[in-house]
């Protein structure tokens, strides 16, 4: 936080002290002011640690009871004969800590996920460099930049005022106060609080009106808003909806398997022989093996890496839980303009002193105008382009960089049309009555004394008593006023977006209401925005898949219906917003298409899909638009023309501004709730069916076997280490795997399936007791087969057929979703790593520290059919379980 009281300062002497100039640092100043302050961001006190990562993945009672009985076994040889169980010991520290290693890789890698995706998220901002105007990612900003200020821009760093032309931000974020703050250029008391410092902005806050240019003073943490350490983009840290109902489903199952667990333990010490030591190791494992305790990060990863295949697809996710609410997504309401349509708008046709001018060459690299067939002297049109272009923020580019122009693409539009007219050299401004959604106009004053206005053509003939002809400046009737009107009419029922354009000249007076009054009205541009190629077939992929498709703009009806026919929608289900007061929530939901809407519109139309049951998306891109991106389930906000604003209340931004990108998105989302939901459902029913496997085993061991088990201090059905190692093998390589399938082929042709769902709603449920039980089913005959021969050669059977099962039980559930075994290169090396793994442990001496015995190839035999079964019966019953 600043002491230096630059609000009390001269401008002068600020600029002074910050070795600044009104033309703007040069880029090595700038570098080097980059190099000696940082990088303009809060510093992060939760930055990544792997050592606490790390140290997290043993924070568990199951796995200190582990490491206490790693003691024990140890601790035990200073009793009357008994010996130390140091390899015993040592496997169960080996296991655990390489199991710590292998959830440190996943937690790690999805923290950096998502710490990148914060820096992905970080606005741009525009400044002076070298004397142009450039936009550059805010992290760069350096005390002496001059920024430029513009409704709905979040304000990178603490700045001190150069400029304000009717200029008020929300300072809510940094006050406290959900008012306005109006801005201004006079110099303060020192003493003056911070919530009355009117010549300054402030880092975090945003521009609600108005425009105007500032030096920065503090950046990073030398800001108002680093000195109380405010962090930003916390949404991201909290649980997400689907891991909060993972941790509760672990509380759950936890508790039931402890419950099990104990029933174990007892039919042990009844039913078998075993050392009291090995049976208390034997629960501890069993219940390690059981509880899924690795699914939380699982599920994090899985969404983390989600959000990086989203971004290949040009859409940023701003939240995590995101991914989870695109998968149910059934209504859409998006913008028309650069969404729907290219957002390349191109003057198309002119009305001037009563006639039609059309644009003579398709590409308007070099607009000419022609009225019947004959081409028109441009200077002939002058006045009214020449209105365009004064009426106008866009900018032209540094040669340098990709786009020829900063700025709305309707005034990109007017300024190009201006500058292949001849136009290069604005006037100077003296005043500026910004465009905002209730004015529907904007108005600037020119250092000669004249007012150029551009705004709705309905909006600006209000303003006019006068009209431009052949004949010069003639009263503006209403014959003419209609005339205007059916004009308009005729450029809207082609799909234009019109615009009307005004003049005043000697203006005096500096109030707003008497500038933009009694104007000299000039004419129309009509502008073309056309649809994207791609469009259609992407809002019909939409309705397939059961999602409803609504357009709201800011056009006329008859524009808006042109485009939304050529789109894909019905122009017989549309209407204006002046019709929504009096419309039912169940008539609102039935239309395709709203014209003339405002942002509280959006948000009425907004609730009421919402109250009817829908889980809704919604585009934005202005500052107003901020409320219905919040109210939202989900808030699109576009990237190339959304304000800072609109960005940082949404919930994912499109770089590409394309409907088409929101369609993937949807598409990658639902399949990544199926990844998830594959994982849990394998890791789920595999622990299930060990759990079955031991218990059952017990007691059918303990009734028909009991010569074998009354007789053998080590008689389990399965031993701590094989119960750990299966948990390594399969709650590790696979079930990381199933996360990166790609998307169903038919992912947007299942209308039901992709609901509200719980994640563990009762197919899955019967899934985890019915898997459960086929693999107890298939598994216990392996070991009860060879028990004839020695405890430890069943033992080693029903191991590898668990390893097998589970790796089998994979292809099952990706079956399932329509992938084939050679769909996935990373489910292969992980099913490939699993198998490889298994067969060193048996046939290398690790067999030995193991415990496990040598299988022949009848046992082989055995197992691959108990296996082979076990998959078949999975398979149909999936099948019938959907």
């Amino acid at each position: 936080m600043s002491d230096k009281k630059w609000h009390s300062k001269k401008l002068d002497k600020v600029l002074g002290e910050l070795g600044a100039e009104k033309e703007g640092l040069s880029s090595s100043q700038a570098d080097e002011r980059l190099e000696k302050y940082g990088k303009n961001s809060i510093e992060n006190e939760n930055s990544i640690s792997p050592v606490r990562i790390f140290l997290s993945q043993f924070q568990d009672v199951l796995v200190y009871m582990l490491f206490a009985a790693a003691a024990v076994s140890i601790g035990v040889g200073i009793l009357p004969g008994e010996q130390a169980r140091i390899t015993e010991a040592g496997l169960i520290v080996f296991i655990l800590v390489l199991n710590g290693f292998f959830g440190f890789f996943q937690d790690y890698r999805a923290e950096k996920s998502i710490k990148a995706l914060k820096e992905m998220s970080n606005p741009d901002t525009m400044v002076l460099r070298d004397g142009e105007k450039r936009e550059i990612d805010s992290k760069k900003v350096v005390p002496g930049d001059i920024i430029f200020l513009e409704p709905g821009t979040s304000i990178p760093a603490d700045a001190r005022l150069i400029e304000a032309e009717s200029l008020s931000t929300n300072e809510s974020a940094l006050t406290g106060e959900s008012s306005e703050a109006n801005k201004s250029v006079e110099v303060l008391e020192e003493d003056t609080p911070i919530a009355e410092t009117s010549n300054m902005v402030f880092k975090n806050t945003n521009v609600v009106n108005g425009s105007g240019k500032a030096v920065v003073v503090g950046t990073g943490m030398k800001t108002e808003v680093g000195g109380i350490a405010e962090q930003l983009n916390e949404a991201e840290d909290r649980l997400t909806p689907f891991q909060r109902e993972v941790n509760q489903l672990g509380k759950r199952l936890g508790y039931v398997i402890l419950g099990v667990i104990g029933l174990v333990t007892v039919f042990q010490f009844i039913f078998t022989s075993a050392a009291p030591l090995t049976i208390f190791l034997a629960a501890l494992s069993l219940a390690v093996a059981a509880n899924p305790v690795g699914l939380p990060a699982a599920v994090t990863l899985a969404l983390a890496m989600g959000s990086r295949k989203m971004l290949e697809r040009n859409v940023l996710v701003r939240r995590l839980n995101v991914i989870e609410s695109l998968g149910s997504v059934d209504v859409i309401i998006t913008d028309k303009t650069g969404t729907l349509t290219e957002e390349k708008m191109t003057v198309k046709k002119l009305f001037f002193k009563g006639e039609t001018f059309k644009a003579s060459v398709e590409d308007n690299e070099k607009p000419l105008f022609h009225r019947h067939s004959h081409e028109t002297d441009i200077d002939h049109l002058r006045p009214l382009i020449q209105c365009g272009f004064e009426c106008n923020d866009a900018e032209k580019a540094p040669e340098d960089e990709d786009s020829k122009y900063y700025g709305d693409p309707t005034e990109v539009a007017l300024l190009q049309t201006a500058r292949d007219a001849g136009l290069s050299n604005r006037s100077s401004r003296e005043k500026t009555i910004p465009f905002n959604s209730e004015r529907k106009r904007m108005t600037v004053v020119t250092e000669n004394g004249e007012a150029y206005m551009k705004g709705a053509p309905e909006v600006v003939l209000e303003r006019c008593d006068r009209i431009l002809t052949e004949n010069g400046v003639e009263e503006l009737t209403e014959d003419v006023r209609e005339t205007v009107r059916e004009k308009n009419s005729e450029f809207s029922s082609d799909a234009m977006r019109t615009l009307g354009f005004a003049k005043k000249q000697d203006v005096e007076s500096e109030e707003a209401e008497e500038i933009e009054n009694q104007m000299i009205f000039l004419g129309l541009q009509g502008m073309i925005d056309p649809p994207r190629k791609e469009v259609p077939e992407a809002v019909q992929d939409c309705r397939n898949a059961g999602i409803q498709v609504v357009m709201a703009t800011g056009d006329d009806i008859t524009t808006a219906k042109a485009i939304g026919e050529e789109t894909g929608f019905n122009p017989e289900l549309s209407l204006e917003s002046s019709q929504l007061q009096s419309l039912e929530k169940e008539e609102i939901v039935d239309k395709e298409i709203f014209a003339r809407v405002t942002p509280e519109d959006k948000v009425k139309i907004l609730k009421a899909h919402q109250e009817n049951g829908s889980n809704v998306a919604m585009t934005g891109n202005g500052v107003n638009d901020a409320p219905a991106l919040k109210n939202a389930d989900i808030g699109v906000a576009m990237g190339e023309r959304g304000t800072d604003v609109a960005q940082q209340s949404s919930d994912m931004i499109v770089q590409d501004d394309n409907f088409v990108s929101i369609r993937d998105a949807i598409a990658e989302g639902r399949g990544i709730s199926d990844n998830i939901r594959k994982s849990v459902n394998y890791l789920l029913s595999g622990n299930m069916g060990e759990v079955m496997i031991v218990f059952f085993g017990l007691i059918i061991g303990g009734l028909l076997f009991p010569e074998v088990f009354q007789s053998h201090e080590e008689a389990l059905i399965l031993t701590p280490m094989m119960l750990l190692w299966i948990n390594f093998i399969s709650d590790g390589f696979p079930a990381l795997a199933l996360s990166t399938d790609p998307p169903m082929e038919k992912i947007m042709q299942e209308t039901e399936k992709y609901g509200n769902k719980s994640l563990m709603d009762s197919s899955v449920l019967k899934s985890i007791l019915y898997i459960g039980a086929l693999m107890a089913a298939a598994g216990l005959p392996v070991f009860f087969l060879a028990l004839g021969k020695n405890l430890l050669i069943a033992q080693t059977a029903l191991f590898s057929f668990i390893i097998l099962a589970e790796t089998a039980r994979v292809q099952v559930i990706r079956n399932r979703y329509g992938h084939s075994i050679l769909s996935n290169n990373w489910v292969l090396a992980a099913l490939g790593t699993s198998l490889t793994l298994q067969m060193l442990l048996l046939y290398t001496p690790a067999a030995e520290v193991f415990g496990t015995a040598s299988l022949a190839a009848n046992a082989w035999l055995k197992i691959l059919a108990a296996t082979a079964g076990f998959s078949v019966l999975t398979a149909i019953f999936s099948r019938y379980n959907q």
